[in-house]
């Protein structure tokens, strides 16, 4: 069968850590099917903010090169993935009143969302979604499509997130200087979710966490809906970083012996004299080797974890959703791959956890069977569920502001 570029779809995931480009393309029975995958560490990135647009541009740059030789397509749209300490949410509501007395429309719907809207952020911060949760008509809520319904008052209670401007700004800029014109820009957490919660999932109730380089970043779905997100300033980089300081290693190898050796709960120490829990590894100084403890390894990890199981239980206690979780929580993103993480949070919690790694995926998905690759791997299901837009339908008289685009966007897919 032909490749119709019709259905192709591109997600950056621009991380901390890494930079990761995927080209997917809908097949029969709208299969997402992986035609290649571009991944490079990071460059100018600095707790999810680009803190040096060329180097950032380069990055993103190398990793378009890989997934174009992979794919064997030219990539100049994508939707991207955004994240960092300076996203912020909160719950607004908005009211219309319903013009049509034969019944609710979308005019109504888009009108009541742009109500939401207007809510006091500082000069510096931008919308980046507005997300429709529940819709009240005339006092009864609980109301999940409102189109065609009678009533005189139409409600509509919605999440907004917003990031500050100059980070939004550098990002695209970042991304256009690569060469490539952004489709949608989607939180990192609404993205993960495409890929790895399923509809019962928001639905019931589940908490996503999503522990990225130099954050971990937080949602909470109930009722088919997003309810909160929440960014908390400690990722997987900050574990690496306590071996590096505590054992007096490298980075490149505090990184491997966390992902070889580590754990995020110590057990019981080694009997003394006990030889098989010394690990051989570098020193600080080159060309120096030293003999280091496994059980003092996991200690050092097993107390940045529960540092951050601390700040996880404190965010979902601020959120005030912390009782709507029969579904549990589904750990994603690179620093899920720390052994015993989801037992330790089971533990403390109380509530079912598992690892969220993508699925349901044709062509080239060996390399994605990863937690890590739970964004990059949404951002193409966002695609479907939203709408993409092939290469080349590009156009370079294109300035509209992303988030006017948006607002177009929103008023389209509106149910």
């Amino acid at each position: 069968m032909a490749r119709t570029m019709a259905r192709t779809i591109v997600g950056i995931d621009v991380g901390t850590s890494k930079i990761c480009t995927i080209v997917g393309q809908i097949g029969d029975g709208r299969r997402l099917n992986i035609l290649g995958v571009g991944m490079v560490p990071s460059r100018g990135i600095d707790k999810g903010v680009v803190v040096n647009i060329d180097d950032a541009a380069t990055a993103i740059e190398a990793g378009l090169e890989k997934a174009e030789r992979a794919s064997g397509l030219r990539i100049n749209h994508a939707f991207v993935g955004v994240a960092g300490r300076h996203i912020s949410s909160l719950n607004s509501r908005g009211v219309a009143a319903v013009q049509n007395p034969d019944g609710i429309t979308r005019q109504d719907v888009a009108r009541a969302v742009e109500a939401a809207q207007l809510v006091a952020l500082p000069t510096q911060r931008e919308i980046i979604h507005v997300i429709p949760r529940t819709y009240v008509i005339d006092g009864n809520d609980g109301i999940r499509d409102p189109i065609g319904m009678s009533g005189l008052r139409l409600e509509v209670e919605t999440h907004i997130i917003t990031g500050e401007a100059m980070a939004i700004q550098n990002l695209i800029r970042s991304v256009e200087r690569a060469g490539v014109q952004i489709d949608d820009l989607v939180l990192q957490p609404l993205a993960a979710a495409e890929a790895v919660l399923s509809d019962d999932d928001k639905e019931r109730g589940v908490m996503l966490i999503d522990i990225g380089g130099a954050t971990t970043d937080l949602a909470i779905f109930a009722q088919g809906g997003v309810w909160h997100t929440g960014v908390i300033p400690v990722g997987g980089q900050h574990f690496t970083n306590d071996i590096v300081y505590v054992l007096h290693t490298p980075p490149n190898t505090a990184e491997y012996l966390k992902l070889r050796y580590g754990s995020a709960i110590a057990g019981n120490p080694p009997a003394p004299g006990d030889e098989s829990d010394l690990i051989d590894a570098e020193t600080l100084t080159v060309g120096e080797k030293q003999q280091i403890s496994a059980y003092l390894l996991k200690q050092v990890l097993q107390a940045r974890a529960e540092e951050l199981i601390e700040l996880i239980v404190a965010e979902a206690r601020r959120s005030g959703y912390e009782g709507m979780l029969p579904s549990g929580i589904v750990l994603t993103g690179g620093g899920a791959q720390l052994s015993r993480f989801d037992d330790l949070l089971r533990d403390d919690l109380g509530l079912p956890v598992r690892i969220g790694i993508p699925g349901g995926l044709g062509g080239l998905t060996d390399s994605l069977d990863s937690p890590a690759y739970a964004t990059a791997v949404g951002l193409l299901r966002w695609g479907v569920r939203y709408g993409g837009r092939p290469p080349e339908q590009s156009s370079s008289d294109d300035t509209s502001s992303l988030y006017e685009r948006f607002r177009r966007w929103l008023r389209e897919l509106l149910p």
